[in-house]
């Protein structure tokens, strides 16, 4: 009788940690609840276990989710983490399983049909956990998929932790300072140039700057901080109801700025003004094509006016 309630006390552990991991436990676990090896045998005859992995089971049946596979082979590799696409799945910064689950491991591991592995020594910050299984920290996951995805899906990586209030810079730098050397750290860094301190971009060098290369292109020079239909604009060409506004993220880093902005947008565009943003980094980055781009708009916006004025 005793030992029919330790057992079945044991199955009752079992069944709760099942829940907690997604189905799947590994031996190391069975045995500390007191299960042997011959009754994890007994188990896997009678169908209460189902082997995955060496060393890790399903429990019951083998109707698995993805969750459930990627834990399983986080314990088949053990010590072993989410990585790279399936890391980026669980921090939610895919929106779609990956076809295969990509693991970290400590230690050096073969990969195998069901799993790949890459093998790094992670520090213990570069560690986390989501969603009930051992995963890449975010920053770390940034710099693994760096490697391999384009320069604008990287930005829309980087982008999409940034809404989902993941994003660390802090965390990122001190991550690239520790492993420079990574196949993804130079397109990482890349990526991060629109976060880097814009002490350079103040408001009056910003103008500064925008206004001479207006002039060396031959542009005519716009009305700088003009006050018009209520709003100071930054740089504005009356004759084509023309705006510029220079954004320096200091000023409209809030959601209340966020609203604030698209209101002004919307005002101006009432008040038959059409405007356009340059940010610092970008003018730093592509001036030539900024004040190309601009020549265009102004002209285009000038043959609008003028066919609104004959009627066509």
């Amino acid at each position: 009788m005793a030992e029919e309630r330790r057992t079945e006390g044991r199955h009752q552990l079992l069944a709760d940690l099942a829940e907690k991991q997604h189905g799947v436990v590994s031996a190391r676990q069975l045995r500390s609840m007191g299960y042997s090896n011959d009754s994890m045998s007994d188990a896997a005859k009678a169908g209460r276990l189902q082997r995955l992995h060496r060393g890790v089971y399903a429990v019951g049946h083998r109707r698995l989710d993805w969750h459930s596979r990627c834990l399983g082979a986080v314990f088949a590799c053990a010590p072993a983490f989410a990585s790279h696409a399936s890391a980026a799945f669980l921090w939610g910064l895919y929106r779609y399983e990956p076809g295969t689950i990509d693991l970290t491991a400590t230690t050096r591991r073969h990969s195998s049909a069901a799993f790949r592995i890459h093998y790094a020594p992670l520090a213990e910050r570069d560690r986390a956990e989501r969603e009930g299984i051992p995963v890449t920290s975010v920053a770390r996951t940034q710099l693994d998929l760096a490697a391999t995805l384009s320069p604008p899906r990287l930005a829309r990586l980087i982008e999409r932790s940034e809404e989902l209030e993941l994003f660390d810079l802090v965390e990122v730098k001190d991550l690239l300072g520790r492993v420079s050397h990574h196949p993804g750290a130079v397109r990482l860094r890349s990526a991060l140039e629109i976060y880097r301190p814009q002490a350079a971009f103040t408001r009056s060098g910003f103008e500064r700057r925008f206004l001479g290369l207006v002039k060396a292109a031959g542009l005519p020079p716009p009305a700088m901080n003009f006050n018009v239909a209520g709003f100071e604009l930054d740089a504005y060409w009356e004759a084509e109801r023309f705006a510029v506004e220079l954004d320096v993220y200091e000023t409209h880093g809030t959601r209340a700025a966020f609203e604030r902005d698209r209101l002004r947008h919307e005002d101006l565009k009432l008040a038959g003004i059409e405007m356009i943003r340059v940010t610092g980094p970008r003018l730093d980055r592509e001036p030539r094509r900024v004040v190309e781009r601009l020549e265009v708009l102004l002209a285009q916006r000038r043959q609008q006016l003028r066919s609104s004025l004959l009627g066509i």
